[in-house]
């Protein structure tokens, strides 16, 4: 699914439009920073994109827009239709291609639980189980919860990685200092939010994911 945005957000969906278009240099500065690229891996930014409407994909869409066909699992075994729909997207000139979640406030990042249907839900539940077992989480933590985006895009990296081979990269934006929507002013209160989160999900510093995927602080004050 191709869905155009608004101009005039608010928020994350502000922001990074602001920084994959206009401030892609400061964005690509905190990812490298991460280490979960490596500096001298240039970026090249796929979405949201002005001349594209600022689109945003999901499902099948994400796929087409990176340009990755999934040779062993495909995306309709592992979830049903509508899907995470990533707020980035984008390759590097190595070949990795990233996948990307961005929030500005803490409330954000609490999402509700998932309201699939039964037919869908029991297809969530699994992929769920098995990218927990992967990762050596206890099965009885729950992940189809409030914090069930959060989820459920780890969910992908383990998909597009582990299950079909693919250099993939999970890069959770969290934008520092907007005023607008009250958002975390420094980095470490960032910082103290997301510990908690990972702590709910039982998700330890070392998962087998972990280098794979990264959170990228950027501060909005650079990107103005």
């Amino acid at each position: 699914m191709r869905v155009p945005q608004l101009s005039n957000g608010r928020g994350s969906l502000k922001w990074i439009q602001v920084a994959v278009n206009d401030f892609p240099s400061v964005i690509d500065s905190a990812i490298h920073e991460t280490g979960v690229v490596a500096s001298d891996d240039a970026i090249s930014w796929l979405s949201p994109l002005r001349d594209d409407e600022f689109a945003e994909y999901s499902d099948q869409d994400f796929l087409d827009r990176l340009s990755i066909t999934l040779p062993r699992r495909s995306l309709e075994s592992f979830w049903p239709k509508r899907g995470p729909q990533w707020d980035a997207l984008g390759r590097t000139d190595s070949g990795a291609v990233l996948i990307v979640e961005a929030k500005a406030n803490v409330p954000e990042v609490v999402s509700p639980g998932t309201q699939a249907s039964s037919q869908s839900r029991e297809l969530i539940d699994a992929s769920i189980a098995e990218t927990k077992a992967f990762l050596g989480i206890d099965p009885d933590i729950r992940w189809t919860g409030k914090l069930y985006q959060y989820a459920n895009r780890l969910a992908h990296l383990y998909l597009l990685r582990e299950l079909n081979g693919f250099d993939a990269r999970l890069l959770n934006v969290y934008f520092v200092g907007d005023e607008d929507v009250d958002g975390p002013k420094t980095v470490a209160e960032w910082k103290s939010a997301l510990t908690v989160v990972k702590r709910v999900l039982g998700l330890p510093n070392n998962h087998r994911l972990a280098r794979y995927a990264a959170d990228v602080l950027v501060d909005v004050a650079n990107l103005n």
